[in-house]
């Protein structure tokens, strides 16, 4: 028989539904009519064993013991999963064939692959891999159908076991190292360190350091009123010359009020010229379908929802209600395939949200025979964009509408017009200075009828009156804007997901810079939001309102630490070769040889470093297991 290994129930059960009937429903698996079995994990059911496991005296947190490097690896069943490991156990003796259904990435791949090694040591059975993104029957039908020997996807497990064995190897050798300086300098708590979580913090840190540093300073916009011999009126606004470079900002804005003052002056109740008209027509395509961080940021700015509550509600949809693909997706690209299926895709998305975003759906000519740009099987690999499944959904709370809304939205959005405007720019002369004004015309809605309305700027005139090159205007009683320089924004779950994905716009080198653009930035789709929450369990960040800052321990313990280690260039690095292992251009020894060296330099240097700003801070709260917190040498809260 073949034994299916999903990595979750709900797979599990998704894969059952399209096997032979009758089923015979175990505890921990369900027997197929053929005799095919579906079994699962609950996410891992293995861990890595901690350092004691390799030698007792680790246990006592010590710098005499690091750097900490197994030479053999070793897991460890988990207490809570013991059962399911013992079922899947007696099932791996009968089965024929094992079919490895862990979710289609590194993770997934890595995490069933790891569960075969440890209970089929010897490697007797064939094993096969089965892809699924989608829990629609006729999806997983095809998953079924379409099984691959596992062997082709050896290096993304091998690069999952490289990150996963230096995440551990860079996470516990420091954390243990500035832990024990940490309690030197009287700071009661675990001082953790990671390879993601702690450039993340940095970022933190170093904004709100820029935010206090912060001084205000005013500025001053010139604004023409003008009216042309039709009476219309309308604004232009003052671009100073190259003579007035000396009283600009490194933005371009006029800091002098008696500048903006001689300029109002000058200007008003004077004759006008337009000397350009320049009107374009452009088009807009449609935003691509999500990935997960891609979703996770709008959520957050539409509302306010944090990382790790989109992703909690996705799971939702994906794994219960089965409404949404795989949400775990760092893909924004469809199959060329699936483009058949939209008719019943929109169909379900209409009896479960018939008005998206105010529009009634039935009412919207989409254009199912339209092929945009998502349709590219070149960007799709294990898995593709998130998008609405063919399942009509019911019941949706608050929260699960809304995120279903968005993705909704993004996919039906391919199949509408692109958007279409004619965009407008006029320049003026009054008195020889010059000004400015622009206007956009919408001549077609196309995609964005599915979206809400943008509301315009202040300076954003509605409509522009017909203006053409050398027409006369009267410059009317000028108007000055003063305006105040503003710090940069907190964090928020949005913005610190953004520059999490984008964080090559962080980096001052240029060759850590394009690495960085090569990759998918700090973290991975699946893990960004536990990372971030993380932080806030540690206490080295917090909350007020939207708004994410550096609590004070994280503000000393970031100042404390070299600033390499709160760079993303080392995560760029490894990044970078993670994804080379992935493809088989690298191998394992790549990354890890590199890493084991680089740490003995990193625990020594850790000896000199004493934080003392930490003295008094911190709580034993922050540190979960009380076992590792006395081996830490700390007395029992």
């Amino acid at each position: 028989m073949r034994l299916f290994i999903a990595e979750k129930p709900s797979l599990g059960r998704a894969i059952a539904t399209v096997l032979p009937r009758p089923h015979k429903k175990e505890d921990g698996y369900i027997v197929a009519a053929n005799g095919d079995t579906v079994s699962w994990c609950v996410g891992h059911l293995l861990e890595q064993q901690e350092p004691e496991a390799y030698d007792p005296a680790y246990k006592q947190w010590s710098h005499e013991h690091l750097p900490i490097v197994p030479e053999h690896w070793k897991l460890k069943i988990k207490a809570k999963t013991a059962k399911q490991v013992g079922i899947l156990r007696k099932l791996f003796k009968q089965a024929e064939i094992l079919v490895h259904a862990g979710d289609p990435d590194r993770e997934g791949q890595l995490l069933v692959d790891e569960l075969i090694h440890f209970i089929d040591t010897k490697k007797s059975k064939p094993v096969l891999r089965c892809l699924v993104n989608d829990l629609n029957p006729a999806a997983v039908s095809k998953a079924v159908n379409s099984l691959r020997n596992n062997n082709e996807f050896i290096p993304l497990s091998t690069s999952a076991l490289a990150r996963s064995r230096a995440d551990w190897l860079f996470g516990i050798n420091l954390t243990r190292a500035y832990t024990l300086q940490g309690k030197a300098a009287g700071y009661k708590g675990v001082l953790s360190v990671g390879r993601v979580q702690t450039p993340i913090l940095g970022l933190v840190v170093k904004r709100d350091q820029a935010i206090d540093a912060f001084v205000s300073q005013p500025f001053y916009e010139v604004w023409a009123n003008l009216k042309t011999e039709n009476d219309d009126e309308f604004q232009a606004k003052w671009q100073p010359s190259e003579s007035c470079q000396r009283f600009l900002d490194e933005q371009g804005r006029n800091l002098s009020q008696p500048l903006a003052d001689n300029v109002a002056k000058r200007i008003s109740h004077q004759l006008a010229l337009v000397k350009n008209v320049k009107r374009e027509l452009k088009k807009q395509s449609a935003p691509l379908p999500y990935s997960l961080s891609a979703l996770q940021i709008d959520a957050g700015k539409a509302f306010g929802m944090s990382a790790k509550q989109v992703l909690d509600v996705c799971q939702n949809l994906y794994e219960n209600h089965k409404a949404i693909t795989y949400p775990r997706s760092d893909c924004r690209y469809l199959p060329t395939e699936h483009h058949v299926e939209a008719p019943s895709v929109y169909s379900a998305i209409q009896s479960s949200l018939p008005n998206l975003n105010g529009k009634d759906l039935s009412k919207i000519n989409f254009l199912f025979t339209q092929k945009t740009r998502v349709w590219n099987d070149k960007q799709v690999s294990a898995h593709h964009a998130i998008i609405p499944t063919k399942k009509t959904v019911t019941r949706l709370n608050n929260e699960e509408s809304k995120i279903y809304g968005l993705v909704a939205r993004n996919y039906l959005a391919q199949f509408l017009p692109q958007h279409e405007f004619a965009a407008t720019t006029v320049h003026i002369d009054i008195a020889g200075g010059q000004f400015k004004t622009t206007a956009k015309e919408i001549l077609v809605e196309g995609w964005q009828q599915v979206f809400p309305k943008r509301k315009p700027s202040s300076d954003e005139p509605a409509i522009l009156p017909k203006l053409e090159k050398g027409q006369h205007l009267q410059s009317l009683q000028a108007s000055i804007k003063e305006k105040h320089t503003s710090p940069p924004a907190h964090f928020t779950d949005a913005t610190l997901l953004a520059a999490m994905t984008g964080i090559a716009s962080h980096v001052k080198d240029s060759n850590i810079r394009k690495i960085l653009k090569d990759t998918d930035g700090l973290g991975t789709e699946a893990t960004r939001a536990n990372i971030i929450e993380l932080l806030f369990t540690r206490g080295f960040l917090q909350r007020n309102g939207k708004t994410i800052t550096a609590t004070p321990a994280g503000r000393v313990f970031i100042n404390a630490l070299p600033e390499r280690l709160t760079l993303p260039d080392m995560t760029a690095q490894w990044e970078a070769t993670l994804a080379d292992i992935a493809q088989g251009k690298q191998r394992y020894e790549t990354l890890m040889t590199p890493l084991t060296e680089a740490l003995w330099h990193m625990t020594i240097e850790s000896r000199s470093i004493i934080p003392t700003g930490l003295n008094g801070l911190g709580s034993v709260k922050t540190f979960r297991k009380k076992k590792r917190f006395k081996a830490a040498g700390f007395k029992k809260p």
